[in-house]
């Protein structure tokens, strides 16, 4: 699976990187970066709930 974000609906909420911080971080000027958009199964939980917590469903996933 492969993390893919829509930059410009992306508001920088943090929730993902909360939730999956080995993937997600925001930068010193709260812009989201993308850590590793390669998910291992061991992850994948925890980056299902980053997507679904988006409030402006800027992330997805896709095989």
């Amino acid at each position: 699976m492969k993390i893919k974000v829509d930059f410009d609906a992306c508001e920088s909420n943090a929730l993902c990187e909360a939730m999956a911080p080995a993937h997600f971080q925001l930068d010193d000027d709260d812009y989201l970066q993308i850590l590793d958009e390669q998910v291992s199964p061991e992850e994948l939980d925890n980056v299902r709930r980053a997507v679904a917590a988006c409030p402006r469903a800027a992330i997805s996933l896709e095989e």
